[in-house]
């Protein structure tokens, strides 16, 4: 999307209409908001991914709403032309509608443009409750990974008629209750191909081809700062190397005592260093 209009919903089911792929990446903190925005990125997804990537939690059944709506706070800060997506972490959403309402808008009001649940046909009660309330909802079918408990581990889904059958109705009933756009991960590349055929609003997809609207991406993956990326991510950059390498440069410069160098610390006032010695003195301080 070209310019620098604020992107929104309308902007993004546009985007479908038109053929113009959308770019998604994740980001949890102000500066990467601010230069993953100033890259062109159309939306930004404030991923409970930061469990794994950023909190070092083992999976994402760990973060809390407190955690989503502090980095979403951050993100927005930024104040970025994309559309920030905050998710809804685990048991946010599930418990109720009303619950999953309140908890949704209070991912609005620290700066989401629209929130993301897991999950297709079994919440189309809550998406259509949160498009009553006026907050714009993205669906996630395919790998949900809030559930991987359930599906067996965090596996290729869609492999058979049957199983790919469940995934598409899931993004087909999310749209039709009114999500705005549907994030397929790790699906058959097929069954990504059918849901974005079939349905009219945009599919965003994460490993599951190249047949989709748009694509996401974790940000950690693309940068290289994941130990252990999943198979379908692509490193971009090896920024771990060279957080690696100004570190080790910093340390032997301070163990070398190059570091700080002239130019980076500073004096006292003309005469008061002499000052300062005698009034030392007159406490009987020796030099």
């Amino acid at each position: 999307m070209a310019g620098r209009e604020k992107v929104t919903v309308r902007h993004v089911i546009r985007a479908k209409q038109r053929g113009e792929k959308l770019v998604m990446v994740t980001a949890y903190d102000t500066p990467t908001a601010r230069l993953v925005d100033e890259a062109g990125v159309d939306m930004i997804l404030v991923g409970d991914s930061l469990g794994m990537v950023v909190l070092g939690l083992p999976s994402t059944l760990q973060v809390t709403m407190e955690d989503m709506v502090r980095h979403t706070e951050a993100v927005a800060r930024a104040q970025p032309r994309a559309l920030v997506v905050g998710d809804m972490p685990f048991m946010s959403y599930e418990a109720s509608v009303a619950e999953a309402v309140r908890n949704a808008g209070r991912l609005l009001s620290a700066g989401a443009d629209a929130v993301k649940i897991e999950g297709g046909s079994e919440y189309t009660d809550v998406i259509k409750a949160m498009r009553r309330a006026g907050i714009p909802v993205m669906a996630h079918v395919g790998l949900t990974p809030q559930k991987h408990k359930l599906l067996g581990g965090y596996r290729l889904v869609g492999k058979t008629a049957e199983e790919a059958l469940e995934v598409i109705r899931d993004a087909e009933e999310a749209a039709e209750a009114g999500a705005f756009a549907v994030v397929v991960e790790f699906t058959a590349w097929e069954v990504a191909r059918e849901i974005t055929r079939r349905i009219s609003v945009p599919t965003i997809c994460i490993g599951s081809g190249p047949h989709c609207d748009g694509q996401v991406l974790v940000i950690h993956d693309m940068l290289g700062l994941t130990p252990s990326p999943p198979p379908f991510a692509k490193r971009y950059a090896d920024v771990a190397s060279v957080i690696r390498g100004a570190v080790e440069a910093y340390a032997r410069e301070v163990r070398s005592g190059a570091f700080p160098g002239e130019g980076m610390y500073w004096g006292m006032k003309s005469g008061e260093h002499q000052r300062l010695l005698k009034l030392l003195e007159g406490r009987g301080e020796k030099r």
